[in-house]
């Protein structure tokens, strides 16, 4: 069979799909070099995010290696979890920092607020009259 008629993937249909459309906001597409240290294998990632007006986001990610190309289309449910998970994470990390903060000021003797109790009607009142 001649390689002129090769059936479309969904990669490119769905790419295809959203090209040149007034609802469609994309970014550019980022390319990320991955170098294993210990063996040298290089893995390349093209990433493009595309934003449909009622649909959601969708992420297109090319991935080249020494062994081929994969393509690989994130739909937007895939996408919110993947957004909603880092978020987690970053809350959770940020949650983890502050409490080793807090545990090593109360270590070095820094009391916390001045040693005065915090309370919102303990803020100075102005008088603009």
């Amino acid at each position: 069979m001649d390689d002129d008629y090769r059936v479309v993937d969904a990669f490119d249909r769905k790419r295809a799909s959203m090209d040149g459309r007034p609802d469609v906001t994309r970014t550019r597409v980022s390319t990320i070099r991955n170098i294993d240290p210990l063996v040298g294998n290089v893995t390349t990632f093209l990433i493009e995010s595309v934003r449909e007006k009622d649909s959601g986001d969708t992420i297109f990610i090319e991935v080249a290696t020494k062994d081929g190309n994969q393509r690989i289309v994130i739909p937007p449910k895939a996408a919110n979890v993947i957004a909603r998970q880092r978020d987690s994470l970053t809350t959770r990390v940020r949650s983890k920092l502050a409490k080793a903060q807090a545990e090593q000021r109360k270590e070095d003797g820094v009391i916390p607020f001045g040693g005065k109790p915090y309370r919102k009607n303990n803020l100075p009142k102005f008088n603009l009259g």
